[in-house]
């Protein structure tokens, strides 16, 4: 037994439905079947995506989690700290000429 089919108006322009005639055409198949091909291959693909952003979320959440949890964050001056080694360098070797 075969699904009941609902009847559907949908506008294309031009060029698609030229290119679902062709389709047709080279398939033996009716315009109407290649359109509910294609539905199916975008809806098929806008669900995989959708899965695809759903688990980057989840993964971006996981590692804000970690994020949170990291405590090894250095509490000192790292612009100051370099600034003044390198004046300390500076300094030593012009105090002490090789």
């Amino acid at each position: 037994m075969t699904e009941r089919m609902y009847r559907a108006q949908i506008l294309l322009d031009p060029k698609q439905r030229r290119r679902l005639e062709e389709i047709a055409r080279r398939e033996g198949k009716s315009t109407s079947a290649v359109t509910r091909q294609v539905i199916d291959a975008g809806l098929e693909l806008i669900e995989d995506e959708t899965e695809l952003w759903k688990k980057r979320a989840r993964l971006l959440a996981g590692l804000r989690q970690l994020r949170e949890k990291q405590t090894l964050v250095y509490g000192g001056d790292l612009v100051n700290e370099a600034r003044k080694e390198r004046e300390d360098e500076e300094n030593q070797v012009w105090q002490n000429p090789s």
